[in-house]
């Protein structure tokens, strides 16, 4: 139309530079997109006279004035308004119509000027393709997208020019690595494709090569996942080029062929397993090219020199079948990885081990697969989001037997100690398998075990050292999890024993045990430990590490945890240590500068070598040192000990004397410490460390030392020695602690000597002669200076002499009160006498109107000491005085040990015994403060303090108890994310306030304290919600408070006892407590119940003290002590009735509340620990109890219950009737109860008849009885539920046995029914001719309640708890094994409650229930068929297209005034005719300019029409192939319309806040591949919708829909009042 009208206005009017003046618009302005176009057809027209074409040809004058007019328009218009676009920055629709129309302009111009314009325009546009390092906006210059669209309609003019082309492209690739990946791909579709598109094929083919070798190197030289990223980008961008036709004529040096370049396929390879979804898809749409390619032109690939890279793609002509078939599979299971599915991607994982035989089958040349792609498979799997993916990877590379081949277990090594390792680390792989039970190893950690035996036996001997080094290296590089940290060490001691690790494997293996054991989990960090000095002991090669290196490595095991005398592991070390005696290697001393190999080195002479070393000391300076470090003291110490328990296993040694001569040094020393006054303070403190270490190393578990026969005769050997040296070193602890201490460095001095002195008199406490003189002199001597010192007046201004003095002296006091009371010394004259000084000191006289003042020794402070210049080493005290809180801390903290101790051995001074109550008042007051002003990891004391206080007081001052436990509840809650101090406080905090003589009050005597008690409790139920452990230890302490292992049965055990009924909600609470914590907490658990049950071969079971914290130990804490209970003691009686009575009432509610409940649901499991508990109780019950109760049992009964429920119901039943036979009427009257609403509960009570044969025996009448039976059992015969008639004969077959088996006298009664009986059970025998019927009877005859079931003799703690669950289906954390119990002590076996099955028949079954359907397994998937197969388009069928389409409606819509919009919609992908049809008809509906179709042969498809309902008539469809889909989105885009694509991407818009441009164009995918990788860098944007379910995506027909919807309300809403009415 512009054409036309502009020709008609040239040729009537011939002013035009009036012509010019009147299109165009003022610089300063930015006109409508109309004006620029109608300018643009002006020069278009001026064009044609210019060239002569008119019949009426232009003056040379006229033709100059309008040249230099058209060339003014580039400078005055097109450039000013193009950097007025640039300067607004937008990136809307009217910026991109107006950017299309000036670039249009420009070509239009240009295309009239002489070549020195374009290239004066491209000079002046370059510079703006980069970026500017200033953020203001440079003045002309242009932003980078408008710039881009001005250099794409500038091109076809550059095209003679090589120079400016190379200089275009070199901008244009160093600007495609800095700038945002949407600027990226406008730069490749708008720039590069277009000179390729302008340029000849011998051009192009240089400047591809260039390209390819520029992103080539780029990523040689980055190889990081963000220049992938931007390289997989390019390379999709340009694929049509890339991926073409090759041919031996081009006339370039090299081939731009990318399956030639090593790197191109490693940019692919990175790209498969990148992070990003768009990436993947990315380097697997480069992949299929390049097969399909290859196929398609024969390509032969050629083998790679010696001296090239390897070849990574490889193909052959002549092998093209198996190529091919290799690439599909491939192809198709990194397709299917993406779905993230597991039962997806299941059925293609067979294609795997297909790509795997391939692989290996090929044993010609370098073979023809590279095992790189391969790990790209599994790394893929490694990274998948969905958990349940990445450990079906794991597996099947762990189950992986191609790796018992050398050259593949090679080539998989560094993908084993790298990314494999990194998954590895993922914790949720190691969660139970299915059939698994609690404390099985799990399967990933079995397999595991194996594959690392495989895979290391398989590698090349030279290569199996550094790549354990590495995998290990890989452990101590990041901070692991204590499950799977525990799993690999496993798995790597599981090797087979050789020398692999040297000295820096010891290094490496002391960086994992130094910054990977960070875990609470301290029995997993233990067994961690001995797993990784089992591997050092298998491992290690003996001859490259000396002696010291050893026990330089062995210093990071701990004691406490690992490496503790008298364990298998400690047994094996002395047994390594002497099987290579004398092989180790030798240490070049530092006298011994020459280079000669000294002599080989002996444990023995290393401990001699080292003890004299580390006694060596300098010479003292005279100032006091910090004190030296410990652990050269524990390192040395446990050579000594090794190297003793090593001699004490040859035959015929001495320990005594091997023991003296070694410890030579270390005795002398110590025997000086208290006489040789010139003796250097350092040595003394070396050789104090050293027998610390010594005695504290060298003891052995308790359990260990019951099992050694004779004793540790080790330890008593040392402490023999030892003996000996007891005065001269008590003597030198009295004289440093009575008044040499007066340094800050002295206070952890003085903890060194207290810790030894508590181990002297511990060690002493066997010997009575040494242990009588420490308490006559030791002990009273230091109380006596510790009152001195603490009864001096304060200073005005405190030294550190004196308040070290102070915090020295308190600290001995605490000790001896300490030891006194731990250890159980029997007090002597001496001790007593001081003690009571003590006592008096804290309670001096007492006032009745200052009471608080009274106490003013109580709660004691340390002042801050000031430091003077004069002060010894100033820089380093003011250094540890900012550990000055501490010491204030653990002052007071003495001060309650003290406290502690004297209120139990000597109470209140006899001198103020009249003022008791006001004593104790106060200082319970104080120890109130006390928990205000200590850190809580210190509060230990004063909770132990107060457990003695507060039964004296609580009557007198109930309120202020109260106070003490309310605000010690507090503060045990405020740890509770800290788990080392929490644990210590819960405990210490129960055994103060749920102590028996307060459990013992009544409600009358202290009403307050016993609600706040019971208000505790609840809550601490409520905390081992979500804290495993809290509620077992409550339980454990009440269950023995109420009712002692050793109690007897005095009147003051009843009476304690009596307080239990104030608890019996929490007794019911705890008998249906059960696991409640999350996933990961509960594989914790598990993990650590299979390290226990190592039992003494891992040896962090001996070294760890076990705290049980099993979410199961409330229920077993509670029947045990439910086991313990007396049925004829009327206390226990009555417990057992009320509880009885409150579990029913729990059963009840359910029932009530939720009639129908899903298997392992949480009411499922409470009604079945219920029934659990109440068959426990059964036997406990008395007759006239059980009779009031058992219409309650089989109300129970009529209830609909699960299997496992139902099961303990009838087994309930049965043992009444068979203990209590006099209710059988009972039990018939439940057959006549009407039950509409649970028909089926009648199986319930015909299960009870099954088992009819161990019930008659105890009956009367049995004749009639077998006849009550017979009738009830024949009417449910006949029932129209099948169920109910498979339960009814299965009854009747086992009772008419009974019946036949009577004397012929007894059964004349019973004659009547025989034909009834005997057709019945006919008709049970034909069902075995009736498909599912004969399964279900056979079935339910096998089913173990019915067979191997015997409820007398199987009455059992192990099938209550273990066997019944497990048999039932219900959840594993629900069974409870009989080991459980075992463990506890205080469970109390009897005849009448076994723990265990007499016979093991029922604990062989396995689990099942007759009425589950058959469960198929599943059938690995084989077929291509059976799994979605992503098309090829660029292999489809390609016909030349017109390189314009124009978009006309047709008429009739016109005339039919229909409104439409500038959406076109583009379906060239989609391929199913129900989609395109359903999509036609919505693109009608909402107006849409056009629907483009591959083929317009789909609009007579039978299907296309059933879903298009004629709208194809009223809508423009128009043909695109999807070949020349680029093209045409080129052409769109130069129209100024917006490219969107319906994608998830990481730049994905939302749709919800995503605004259309008018002009749009929409790009629908294909429905299973989605828009091809290379189409993607064409969009504009990426729109996604919302998801809230787990399912990936949407149809695409319904994805299109919502979005023309959107486009509708947003435009055409908008533009009609009527419309906008209808659409809200």
């Amino acid at each position: 139309m512009y054409s036309v009208l502009i020709n008609a206005v040239l040729s009537s009017s011939p002013d035009y530079e009036l012509l010019f003046e009147a299109v165009s618009w003022p610089s300063e302005t930015w006109p409508e997109t109309e004006q620029v176009e109608a300018l643009t057809a002006l020069v278009e027209g001026l064009g044609s006279l210019l060239a002569g074409s008119d019949s009426a040809p232009l003056t040379g004058s006229k033709s100059c004035v309008i040249y230099e007019k058209i060339e003014s328009v580039i400078w005055t218009k097109c450039l000013p308004l193009l950097s007025k676009i640039s300067a607004d920055g937008g990136e809307d629709a009217r910026c991109r119509e107006s950017t299309a129309a000036v670039c249009k302009l420009l070509s239009a111009c240009v295309a009239l000027c002489n070549e020195s314009v374009w290239r004066r325009a491209v000079s002046s546009i370059i510079p703006s393709l980069l970026p500017s390092e200033d953020e203001l906006v440079v003045s002309g210059r242009l932003s980078v997208e408008v710039a881009t669209e001005v250099m794409a309609a500038l091109i076809p003019f550059m095209s003679v020019d090589e120079h400016l082309i190379r200089t275009t492209l070199s901008s244009a690739m160093s600007t495609i690595k800095i700038l945002p990946d949407a600027l990226v791909s406008k730069i490749i579709v708008r720039i590069i494709l277009t000179i390729l598109n302008s340029c000849s094929t011998a051009r192009s083919d240089g400047i591809l090569l260039s390209i390819l070798d520029d992103l080539c190197s780029w990523h040689c030289a980055e190889r990081t996942p963000a220049v992938t990223q931007r390289a997989l980008l390019c390379l999709t961008a340009l694929s049509d080029h890339l991926m073409q036709c090759h041919s031996s004529s081009s006339s370039c040096p090299r081939d731009p062929d990318p399956r030639l370049s090593p790197q191109f396929w490693k940019i692919v390879q990175d790209g498969l397993i990148h992070r990003d979804s768009l990436s993947r898809k990315r380097a697997l749409y480069l992949l299929k090219r390049c097969a399909a390619l290859s196929e398609e032109e024969g390509f032969d690939c050629p083998p790679s020199t010696a001296e090239e890279e390897e070849t990574l793609f490889k193909w052959s002509p002549n092998k093209s079948e198996v190529f091919r078939k290799f690439w599909e599979d491939y192809i198709l299971v990194m397709e299917t990885l993406e779905e993230n599915q597991v039962h997806v991607v299941r059925p293609v994982l067979n294609r795997i081990d297909t790509l795997i035989q391939t692989t290996v089958n090929d044993n010609q040349g370098q073979g023809l697969f590279h095992p790189s792609w391969l790990l790209c498979v599994y790394q893929r799997m490694f990274h998948s989001e969905n958990k349940s993916l990445m450990r079906e990877g794991v597996c099947h590379l762990l189950e992986l037997q191609v790796l018992r081949q050398p050259a593949f277990a090679l080539a998989f090594s560094q993908f084993i100690v790298g990314p494999f390792m990194d998954v590895l680390s993922e914790i949720s792989l190691f969660y139970r398998s299915a059939g698994q039970s609690v404390g099985d190893c799990p399967e990933v950690a079995v397999k595991l075990q194996d594959f690392m035996v495989t895979f290391f036996s398989s590698l090349p001997s030279e290569a199996r050292g550094p790549v354990l080094l590495q995998l290990i290296q890989q452990l101590g590089s990041k901070h692991w999890c204590a499950v799977p940290l525990l799993f690999v060490c496993q798995a790597v001691s599981k090797l087979p024993p050789s020398p692999l690790l040297g000295s820096s494997g010891l290094n490496v293996l002391r960086e994992v045990l130094r910054c990977t054991m960070i875990t609470h989990q301290v029995l997993l960090r233990g067994a961690a430990q001995c797993f990784l000095l089992n591997s050092a002991l298998s491992l290690t090669v003996v001859s490259e590490v000396t002696l010291d290196d050893v026990f330089s490595f062995l210093m990071h095991f701990r004691a406490d945890e690992s490496l503790c005398r008298g364990t298998e592991l400690w047994n094996q070390l002395c047994i390594w240590l002497l099987e290579h005696k004398g092989c180790f290697k030798s240490r070049i001393m530092h006298e011994n500068c020459s280079d000669t190999p000294t002599e080989k080195e002996t444990v023995r002479a290393y401990v001699q070598g080292e003890m004299l070393e580390y006694l060596r000391v300098p010479t003292s300076t005279g100032q006091t040192e910090r004190l030296p470090d410990s652990r050269e003291a524990d390192k040395l110490a446990r050579a000594i000990l090794l190297c003793v328990d090593m001699e004490r296993i040859r035959p015929g040694a001495e320990i005594s004397n091997d023991l003296e001569s070694l410890l030579s040094p270390l005795l002398d020393t110590l025997s000086r410490v208290s006489t040789n006054m010139y003796l250097p303070l350092c040595k003394s403190d070396k050789a104090l460390q050293l027998l610390l270490s010594l005695l504290q190393l060298g003891a052995m578990p308790r359990c260990q030392c019951d099992r050694a026969e004779g004793g540790d005769e080790v330890m008593v050997a040392i402490e023999n020695v030892f003996f000996k040296l007891v005065d001269p070193v008590q003597g030198f602890i009295l004289r440093r602690m009575c008044g040499e201490l007066q340094e800050l460095f002295d206070v952890e001095r003085a903890e060194l000597y207290l810790r030894v002195l508590r181990q002297l008199v511990v060690m002493c406490s066997s010997a009575s002669t040494h242990c009588i003189k420490i308490q006559q002199c030791v002990f009273p001597k230091l109380i006596e200076y510790g009152l001195t010192v603490l009864q001096e007046p304060s200073q005005q201004i405190p030294s550190v002499g004196h308040q070290v003095t102070k915090a020295v002296a308190m600290s001995s006091l605490a000790t001896v009160c300490d030891l006194v009371d731990q250890e159980g010394i029997h007090m002597q004259t001496e001790t007593i006498a001081a003690l009571k000084l003590l006592n008096d000191y804290f309670y001096s006289s007492l006032t009745s109107l200052q009471c608080q003042a009274a106490l003013e020794n109580v709660n004691k402070r340390l002042k801050k000491p000031q430091l003077t210049d004069c002060s010894s080493d100033v820089e380093a005290q003011s250094l540890l005085l900012q550990d000055w809180g501490r010491i204030a801390a653990n002052f007071m903290r003495h001060q309650w040990i003290c406290l502690n101790f004297l209120i139990k051995a000597l109470g209140i001074p006899k001198s103020e015994i009249s003022k008791a109550s006001e004593i104790l008042k106060a200082v319970l007051d104080c120890s109130v403060e006390a928990l205000a002003l200590l850190p809580s990891d210190l509060v230990l004391p004063v909770f132990t303090f107060m457990e003695t206080v507060l039964p004296q007081l609580v009557h007198d001052e109930e309120g202020l108890c109260v106070q003490a436990v309310t605000l010690s509840w507090e503060l045990v809650q405020g740890l509770s994310t800290n788990a080392q101090d929490f644990w210590p406080a819960l405990k210490g905090f129960i055994s103060m306030a749920f102590q028996h003589k307060l459990l013992k009050l009544t409600h009358a005597e202290a009403s307050t304290l016993m609600a706040t008690l019971k208000q505790i409790a609840t809550e601490l139920l409520e905390l081992s919600q979500s804290k495993s452990g809290v509620f077992g230890m409550l339980l454990q302490h009440c269950c023995q408070t109420w009712l002692p292992i050793d109690a007897g049965s005095s009147e003051q055990a009843d009476i304690v006892f009596s307080s239990v009924f104030s608890y019996i909600n929490m007794i019911c609470e705890a008998c249906l407590y059960g696991p409640v914590f999350r996933r990961d907490q509960r594989l914790v658990t598990d993990v650590q119940i299979y390290v226990e049950q190592l039992g003494e071969k891992c040896a962090a079971n001996v070294a760890v003290t076990s705290d049980n914290r099993d979410d199961q130990l409330p229920r077993t804490c509670v029947l045990a002590f439910l086991s313990r209970l007396d049925s004829l003691d009327l206390q226990h009686q009555r417990l057992i009735e009320e509880l009885v009575v409150e579990l029913l009432k729990k059963d009840n509610d359910i029932s009530k509340s939720k009639v129908r409940y899903y298997s392992n649901s949480l009411q499922h499991r409470v009604k079945n620990r219920v029934w659990q508990t109440l068959l426990l109780l059964l036997p406990k019950l008395r007759e006239e109890f059980v009779a009031t109760l058992l219409n309650r049992v089989f109300e129970a009964g009529f209830c609909s219950n699960q299997a496992s429920v139902k099961y303990l119901i009838e087994w309930m039943m049965i043992l009444i009737l068979v203990q209590y036979p006099q209710h059988i009427d009972s039990f018939w009257t439940c057959f006549n109860m009407d039950h509409e609403q649970t028909k089926t509960s009648v199986c319930t009570f015909l299960s009870v008849l099954v088992h009819f044969n161990l019930i008659i025996p105890h009956l009367k009448d049995k004749t009639v009885q077998l006849r009550k039976a017979l009738d009830v059992i024949l009417q449910s015969c006949f029932n129209h539920n099948f169920s109910v008639r498979l339960y009814a004969l299965l009854a009747l077959k086992r009772v008419w046995s009974l019946a036949e088996s009577l004397k012929e006298e007894d059964t004349d009664a019973l004659k009547g029914l025989s034909s009834v009986v005997i057709a019945c059970l006919s008709q049970a025998e034909a069902m075995q001719s009736t498909g599912n019927a004969n399964k279900n009877w056979l079935r339910i005859q096998e089913h173990f309640f019915f067979g191997a079931f015997h409820p007398i003799r199987d009455y059992s703690v192990e099938t209550i708890f273990y066997t019944f669950p497990s048999l039932s289906e219900l959840a594993d954390d629900e069974w409870i094994p009989p080991w459980k119990f075992e463990k506890l002590s205080c469970f109390s076996e009897s005849p009448s409650l076994p723990m265990k099955n007499p016979a093991p028949d029922l604990g062989q079954l396995q689990p099942g229930d007759w009425i589950q359907q058959d469960r198929s397994e599943q059938d690995k998937e084989e077929h291509w068929h059976e799994v979605q197969k992503k098309i090829t388009p660029w292999r489809m069928g390609i016909q030349e297209q017109e390189p314009e389409l124009q978009l006309v409606p047709p008429q009739r819509a016109a005339r039919l005034g229909k409104l439409h919009g500038a959406l076109i919609v583009v379906a060239s992908l989609i391929d199913k005719p129900t989609n395109l049809g359903g999509l036609c008809r919505t693109c009608e509906i909402f107006s849409a300019s056009a629907l483009v179709l591959d083929s317009l042969r789909h609009i007579s498809d039978k299907h296309f029409q059933s879903l298009s309902v004629s709208s194809e008539l009223w809508l423009p469809l128009l043909e695109v192939k999807p070949a020349a889909l680029t093209d045409f989105l080129q052409l769109k885009k130069s129209e100024g319309y917006c490219i969107v694509g319906v994608e998830q991407t990481s730049n994905s818009q939302s749709l919800q806040n995503y605004q259309f441009p008018e002009k749009t164009l929409l790009l629908l995918g294909n429905e299973r591949e989605g828009i091809p990788a290379n189409l993607l860098q064409m969009l504009d944007v990426c729109v996604e919708i919302p998801q809230q379910g787990i399912i990936r995506s949407l149809n695409v027909h319904v994805s299109a829909a919502l979005l023309i919807w959107e486009y509708t309300r947003q435009h055409l809403a908008s533009s009609s009042p009527e419309v906008s009415s209808k659409c809200n």
